[in-house]
This record gives structure tokens, sequence and C-alpha cells, in this order.
């Protein structure tokens, strides 16, 4: 005794899959259907090139994969879901570069967007710009209830201005209102102010959040996936249709405007205040 009895031929050993790469963390329950996917590139989880090419092969292998019904969305980095697009990545290279970078941004919103999985973020830290945008995507947002913590499409304060589909997707979440104040003014919002806005749809204590966020994930797979899913493209696919028709021209648009000496001059400014922050 003391010793576990012999799994039985072509049982798998472990009802949990993980499979990991530089940037993320993703471990399965296959048992329960549900995976988590951690954000784990510090210092913030900044959607680098890097980052975005390995959440969209995350996203299909999860796709991929009959057993895995839902994605939790969270981060494994303190105090930060992810501090949106990596600057680094705008300011000094090639168009060819700036091209590719924004096909990886268009892409990670595309399949996101328009998952067949039921998609919760658990939004454990501040989440600016890009940030947002991944939890906008989500079909769910569940943040930790701290005033520190804020949510926002801030582009507006970095003087560059957040794409027709950013702004679409935000509209579709709290309304036209709401969307143009805050796009216009760059705001982030505080936990607090982000519930009230709808931005987030409920605010738990930090030490709750997983468990908060798989209560959600089961409400929602108890419905049959196929009227779900039905109902989640009828509800998104004029969106996505219009990034889809609209592709090049969006690239073609985000270079020639990120190069343009001015926003240059705006970026290598903001990246010199981080460096002095640290």
């Amino acid at each position: 005794w003391g010793r576990a009895a012999p799994q039985p031929p072509g049982l798998p050993l472990a009802l949990r899959r993980a499979f990991s790469n530089d940037k993320i963390l993703v471990e399965l329950d296959e048992s329960s259907g549900v995976a988590t996917m951690k954000f784990k590139s510090p210092p913030v989880n900044s959607l680098s090139l890097d980052f975005l090419t390995e959440f969209c092969i995350s996203l299909e292998k999860l796709e991929n994969n009959r057993a895995c019904r839902g994605i939790i969305f969270t981060s494994a980095v303190p105090k930060i879901f992810s501090s949106g697009l990596d600057i680094t990545e705008m300011c000094g290279k090639s168009t060819e570069h700036y091209a590719e970078f924004w096909r990886a941004v268009q892409e990670m919103w595309l399949r996101l967007y328009g998952s067949n999985m039921v998609t919760v973020a658990a939004v454990n830290g501040s989440s600016p710009a890009g940030g947002c945008l991944l939890a906008l995507s989500s079909d769910y947002r569940i943040m930790v209830e701290n005033p520190k913590f804020s949510i926002g499409l801030n582009e507006a304060q970095l003087g560059i201005v957040a794409p027709f589909w950013f702004k679409d997707t935000f509209v579709n979440v709290v309304g036209h209102r709401v969307a143009e104040r805050s796009l216009q003014l760059g705001s982030l919002h505080p936990a607090p102010e982000a519930l009230k806005f709808g931005l987030v749809d409920e605010l738990v204590a930090e030490e709750k959040l997983q468990e908060k966020a798989a209560a959600v994930m089961a409400q929602w797979l108890a419905l049959p996936d196929h009227a779900r899913q039905l109902t989640k493209s009828m509800m998104r696919k004029a969106v996505l249709d219009r990034l889809v028709a609209h592709r090049e021209e969006d690239i073609q648009n985000f270079i020639s405007f990120i190069s343009k000496e001015s926003i240059q001059k705006s970026l290598r400014m903001y990246m010199e205040m981080l460096k002095k922050k640290k």
C-alpha cells in the first residue's frame, strides 16, 4: 500500500495538460474542457511580435483540440494584465517590420474576437490599450477589485489613434457615448469606474478571481455549444468582416501614421519617460 494503483491501459495519465512557450503558459483541464492561458512576459506582458505570434499559436492549438471548450485569460505577472502593444516594435523600425507587426496585431484580434470558444478575461492588474483590447474581445470580463488597477483604450494620451476595429469592439461593450468620450480623452478607468461603465462585468477580491472565473465559465458552458457559437458569430460577424475587408488598407494606414516623424518623436519621448519611471 502507499503506491498508486497502476493506470488501466488507454487512460490518460493526467487530465491536465500543459504546454508552454517563452511568453505564455497554457494549462488545459480536459475533464472540464477549460484551458487557462497565463501571460508571462515580464515586466508588463507587452504585446511584442513574439508574444502575438505565440498567442495566436496557443489559441489555434486550443481551437483544434476537441477537448477544449473555453479559455480563461490571466496574467502571471503581478499588478499587470497586459500593458498593450510593445512600443519598441513601432519605433525606429523598417516599413516591412511595421507591416509584419500590425498584421500580427490584426491576427490576434481576429482569432480572439471570432473564437468559437467561451473566453473569459480574469483581469488581475492594469490593462491599458492593447491589454484592454484583449479583455474587450473576450466574452466576459472579471477584474480585481482594486482602484489602483485601471483599464481603457488610452492611445490618445500617447498621440496615437485607436484603429476603427478597436473602437468597434469598445462601442459594442460600453455603447457609443461612453466609448466616444473615453477614446477622445484616452481615459484609463480605475476598476470601480470600469464596472460602472460596463467595461468589465464584475469585480472580485484578488484571491477569489480564479474561482469566480471558473464559476462564470461553468455557467456559460452549461449551454449547448452550437447555439451559443452561432449567436456569438451573429453578434460579432459584421465587425470582424469589416477588418477582413479592409485589412491591407488598415496595415497601410498604420504604416503611414506610425512612420510620421511627429509620431516617432512622441513615441520616443514616451519611451524615455518610461525609462525614467523605472
